[in-house]
C-alpha cells in the first residue's frame, strides 16, 4: 500500500482553506494531518472536516505550528504575503516542502522564496487552475503571432475581499505576453488609462480590474486589431479547481523530492507542450 503524503493547510478556515480540506480529503494519495488557523481563533479544537461540511476527519483546527512540525510532509499556503513568509521560515527550519498560492508579493518577498528554495522544494504559482495554466501557454503563442499588431487588454474580476490588484494571474498573463513580444512588462503595462490623454501606443498591455460581489475569478485577454479582435477567457465557478490543482502540485513535489522553485508548468509538464 502506497504511503499517503501528509499535508498541512494554513489559513484552513478561510474560503480557500475549506476547499483545500475537501480536496485533500478526496485524494487517494494525500492525507490531511494539520489544519492551522490564526492565533486564538474561536475555531481552535473544532473538527476541520465538520466545519468544511464533509463530516469528522479527526483533525482539529490549531494555531500551534511547532506542535505539528514533525507530523507533515508538505504545507499548502494560500494566505497573505506576510503570513506566507513566516510560514516559509518555519518550513525552512524544519525542512518541509511548500505549496504557495499566495499572491501580492513584493520583490523582497519573491527573493525570500528564491532563497528558501535553496533549502526546500517549493511550487509557487499565481494560479493552480489547470485551465488557467493552459491559457497561459496559449497566450504566449497567440501574442507571438498577433501581439505586435494588436491593442492588448487584460480584464480580471474577483470578489470584493481580494486585496491585491491586478490579480497575480492577470500579471502572470501579462508577463507571458510580454515575454512573447520580447518586452519588459514593467515598461509596457498600463494600469491607468486616465493618466495620459495621448493616443495609445501599439503593443502596450492594459490591465482592467473589477472587484465585486462573490466572483471567484474571471480573466479575459483581448487582442484588438484593425478589422478583427480575438478573445481568450477563463472563468472559475468554484475554488475547488484551485484546491485540486494545489493538491496535484503537492503530490508531484513529494514524488520529485527536490529543492528549488517550481511552478505549474513543471507540475503539468507544459514545458514540453
Amino acid at each position: 500500500m502506497t504511503k499517503k503524503v501528509r499535508m498541512a493547510i494554513v489559513g484552513a478556515s478561510g474560503r480557500m482553506g475549506l476547499q483545500l480540506i475537501q480536496a485533500v480529503h478526496q485524494s487517494q494519495t494525500a492525507r490531511l494531518v494539520a489544519a492551522l488557523v490564526r492565533k486564538k481563533s474561536p475555531l481552535i479544537n473544532t473538527d476541520a472536516g465538520e466545519f468544511a461540511g464533509i463530516g469528522s476527519i479527526k483533525v482539529v483546527f490549531s494555531d500551534d505550528l511547532e506542535a505539528i512540525s514533525d507530523a507533515f510532509d508538505i504545507m499548502i499556503d494560500f494566505t497573505s504575503p506576510q503570513a506566507t513568509l513566516s510560514h516559509l521560515a518555519f518550513c525552512c527550519k524544519h525542512q518541509k516542502s511548500m505549496i504557495i498560492g499566495t499572491t501580492g508579493f513584493d520583490e523582497f518577498g519573491k527573493e525570500e522564496i528564491k532563497k528558501a528554495a535553496k533549502k526546500i522544494g517549493i511550487v509557487f504559482s499565481a494560479n493552480f487552475s489547470i485551465g488557467v495554466n493552459l491559457m497561459l501557454q496559449l497566450l504566449e503563442k497567440t501574442a507571438a503571432m498577433i501581439g505586435d499588431h494588436s491593442d492588448i487588454e487584460i480584464i480580471e474580476a474577483h470578489h470584493r475581499y481580494k486585496k491585491d490588484a491586478p490579480s497575480g494571474t492577470a500579471l502572470a498573463m501579462g508577463e507571458k505576453i510580454a515575454k512573447a513580444l520580447g518586452k519588459d512588462l514593467q515598461k509596457e503595462a498600463i494600469f491607468d488609462l486616465t493618466a495620459s490623454l495621448n493616443e495609445r501606443a501599439l503593443g502596450k498591455i492594459h490591465f482592467s480590474t473589477i472587484r465585486a460581489g462573490d466572483i471567484v475569478g474571471e480573466h479575459t485577454v483581448l487582442f484588438a486589431g484593425v478589422g478583427e479582435s480575438f478573445e481568450m477567457t477563463h472563468k472559475a465557478t468554484s475554488r475547488i479547481n484551485f484546491a485540486n490543482g494545489a493538491v496535484r502540485a503537492a503530490l508531484w513535489l513529494a514524488k520529485k523530492n527536490q529543492k528549488g522553485v517550481f511552478d505549474m508548468n513543471d507540475v503539468l509538464d507544459f514545458n514540453e507542450f
